[in-house]
Parts: C-alpha cells; sequence; structure tokens
C-alpha cells in the first residue's frame, strides 16, 4: 500500500503502526519519528512567516488567509499523481493545522487520483486514540493499532489511577500568546487525566481567542505554555511576552511545553503530553529535561 499523510499526527500513527515503509509522502511538519524526514514533501506553506517569528504577525496572516478564502497549504500535485497512492491521511477539523481533506479530493478530481482519503478529526482524547482504530481498519493493521490503542488507554488510566485524591489545581492551557488562547479539543481532558482543572475550556469544544480580562478572572494555579507549531525552545522563545503579564501574575508556577510532541498534534505522544502534565501538576520539584521550563 502506498500512504501519503498529510498532517503530522497521521505520520506518527503510521509510523507507530509500522507503515513507515509505506508512506510516501508527507508534509513539511512532518518531523517525527526522525525517520519520517526522509520520506518526500508533498505539502508546504503559503505563510511568508513560515510558523516562526511574532505571535501577532502570524495570526494576522493567518486570519488573513483564512477571512479571504485562501489555502494556507500548498500541495505539490503533480508528486502526489507520480506516487499514485492508495490512502491519503488527512483532516477536516482545522484549516490552519493542516490541507482539509475536501480540497484534497478536489486536488485528486484534478489530478485523476482515486486514492481513499480518510478524514482523522478527533475532538476528545478518546477520538484521538480511537483514531488510531481507523487508520489501522484502512490499512489492514488491524491488530497493531489494538494493541497500541490498549497501551495508550492504561496509560492515560494509570496515570488517572494516581491522581484521584490529590488537590486538583487549576490549570490555564495557552496555545497561543497573541492574541492568548485557550488550548481546546482533548487538552481539557488531558488536564482531567493529569488531575488537574482545565479553565476556560470544556472537553471537545475548539480552541479559541481570550481576553485578558477573562484570564485574570479566572487567577489560575498553573499557567502551560504550549504554543501550536513550536517546540520546546520555540515555546520558552514565544513565552517571553506572557511571563510578566499582570493577568498572570498570581499563578504559582508557569510552564513552557513542547506543543508540537504533546499537545498540539493529535496522535500517540499525547498520552507522554498527560504524564507530563501530571508530573508537573503534581511534582514539587518535576524533572525538567526535553518536556518542560519553568519560568516561573
Amino acid at each position: 500500500m502506498k500512504i501519503v499523510s498529510l498532517l503530522p499526527s497521521a505520520t506518527e500513527i503510521a509510523f507507530a503502526l509500522g507503515l513507515g515503509d509505506q508512506l510516501e509522502g508527507r508534509t513539511f511538519e512532518c518531523d517525527h519519528p526522525v525517520e519520517a524526514l526522509q520520506v518526500p514533501i508533498v505539502s508546504g506553506t503559503n505563510l511568508t512567516t513560515n510558523g516562526s517569528g511574532d505571535a501577532g504577525a502570524i495570526d494576522r496572516e493567518v486570519g488573513s488567509m483564512v477571512d479571504a478564502g485562501e489555502s494556507i497549504y500548498t500541495l505539490d500535485r503533480d508528486r502526489i499523481q507520480a506516487i499514485a497512492p492508495d490512502l491519503i491521511l488527512a483532516q477536516d477539523l482545522c484549516r490552519v493545522c493542516a490541507v482539509p481533506s475536501g480540497d484534497v479530493t478536489a486536488a485528486l478530481d484534478v489530478v485523476g487520483c482515486t486514492a481513499e482519503v480518510l478524514s482523522l478529526d478527533p475532538s476528545t482524547l478518546d477520538d484521538v486514540i480511537a483514531g488510531i482504530g481507523l487508520v489501522g481498519a484502512a490499512t489492514g493493521t488491524d491488530a497493531e493499532a489494538a494493541a497500541l490503542m490498549a497501551d495508550l488507554g492504561e496509560r492515560v488510566d494509570a496515570v488517572r489511577r494516581s491522581t484521584p485524591t490529590l488537590v486538583r489545581p487549576r490549570v490555564l492551557v495557552l496555545e497561543w500568546s497573541d492574541p492568548p488562547f485557550s488550548a481546546g479539543h482533548w487538552v481539557p481532558d488531558m488536564v482531567a487525566a493529569a488531575g488537574g482543572e482545565c479553565l476556560l475550556a470544556d472537553p471537545g469544544d475548539r480552541s479559541r481567542p481570550l481576553s485578558w480580562d477573562e484570564i485574570a478572572a479566572v487567577a489560575p494555579d498553573v499557567v502551560v505554555f504550549a504554543p501550536c507549531g513550536f517546540d520546546l525552545d520555540g515555546a520558552t522563545e514565544q513565552a517571553a511576552s506572557l511571563v510578566d503579564r499582570p493577568e498572570l501574575a498570581g499563578a504559582e508556577r508557569f510552564y513552557s511545553v513542547d506543543g508540537n510532541a504533546h499537545f498540539s498534534r493529535p496522535g500517540p505522544r499525547l498520552v507522554d503530553g498527560v504524564e507530563v502534565l501530571a508530573e508537573l501538576l503534581h511534582t514539587d520539584a518535576p524533572v525538567l529535561d526535553a518536556n518542560a521550563r519553568r519560568l516561573r
């Protein structure tokens, strides 16, 4: 089977199911596992910022393109036609995250490709894990998918079992800084599983822009900054504009984390994120290595 993945989380799922040798196309953002970097790129970006730099500038450019109905992502139609994939992994959850599956289907019609398009659109942590089963069913790796899903579910349950009697800190997870955005979808589930109370976001709801007055009113105990599209170094750099905000001054702890690895991408590593959160929320001196940095 020849597979093309148009979102990083799907690439991670494919490799986790042992399908790496069948993956023949990926996006420019697919960087995990390291073997994915050897797969040809079939999707790029139209953003002039290329996802780096000032958060406000990135938000304004993205907003302008979305409002104008322009695509943030590019598709290499010639390369996709040459690959002639059997399966394309896509999404319709967020136009800012990857090429929508509807755009993919339209592009396939143009190049005369008859690939199956599987859209992965999770809203909750359970949905994310269930999505692995969808990929398994589409690729004949049902047994591998079932084993992986069971392992991930047990790891989440193990965290839940370890935290039920602990004090649940009030946690604000932000996925953007200018403007501040709540981290929605599966992140509230992650916070709850890790033994925290998630503020300004409900399970399954989309991420949304917040006002600083809203943030000041909830007075979080812990702030976790997990900017979409950034690794830990990038998150720490972006957090510089947030650490001294008066609306966050009452928080006892402020962490930057690797959004790409553990929060933004709905793949297997979200469960790593649950485990990271549990340590940050309930350990006096958490081990801060490649997963998080305490900024206050």
